[in-house]
């Protein structure tokens, strides 16, 4: 019941009623209210020490003291605006070029086998086998074909075949445009 009238009482304060003003003063202090046109001083001195008035055929009355009073402001408040942004969008990482040649796939027969650094080889992968980058390099391939491009990372070692320069997993051949044609002309950079 107590937590009902609680939560009841603070909803109606957060929803910015003022039915509650005077039940939620800021100071809390009571003092009689002098509701007669004389002095009521005695009175008044017996209700601060905490000694209650012995006169009963008189009603009495408090009022709470408050040390600001509580005006409505005459403009909105300004919207709380952030020092620093929210979201700052990810710098692009910076990029050295080490060429460009023929890129082939590989996946399928290979799903499930360790590759050159350990890991499981699983389907949809971003990653890459390249000859002689070390394992964990990100590298940007851009197919010069139709303009796509993904950054792969290097976990294995390859391509043993031609002229290849580097043997994209199936998820980047996908990102690529390569799957249909099994080759494609590629431009190679290191991101840093």
């Amino acid at each position: 019941m107590r937590r009902t009238l609680f939560l009841s009482g603070f909803a109606l304060l957060l929803s910015g009623s003022n039915a509650l003003a005077p039940a939620f003063a800021v100071t809390g202090r009571v003092a009689p209210l002098d509701t007669s046109s004389t002095s009521t001083a005695p009175e008044a001195q017996e209700l601060r020490e905490g000694q209650s008035s012995t006169s009963s055929d008189r009603p009495q009355t408090v009022a709470i003291l408050e040390e600001a009073p509580l005006a409505p402001t005459d403009k909105p408040a300004a919207p709380i605006t952030p020092s620093l942004p929210i979201a700052t969008p990810p710098a692009r990482p910076s990029a050295r070029p080490i060429g460009a040649g023929m890129a082939s796939w590989y996946g399928p027969g290979f799903y499930g086998n360790r590759t050159a650094n350990g890991e499981v080889f699983r389907p949809g992968t971003l990653t890459a086998a390249h000859r002689t980058l070390p394992f964990g390099t990100k590298v940007r391939v851009t197919n010069l074909w139709n303009g796509r491009s993904t950054v792969v990372r290097i976990n294995d070692r390859g391509p043993f075949h031609g002229s290849r320069v580097i043997d994209l997993a199936h998820g980047a051949a996908s990102q690529l445009g390569v799957m249909a044609s099994g080759v494609a002309q590629v431009k190679l950079e290191v991101l840093q």
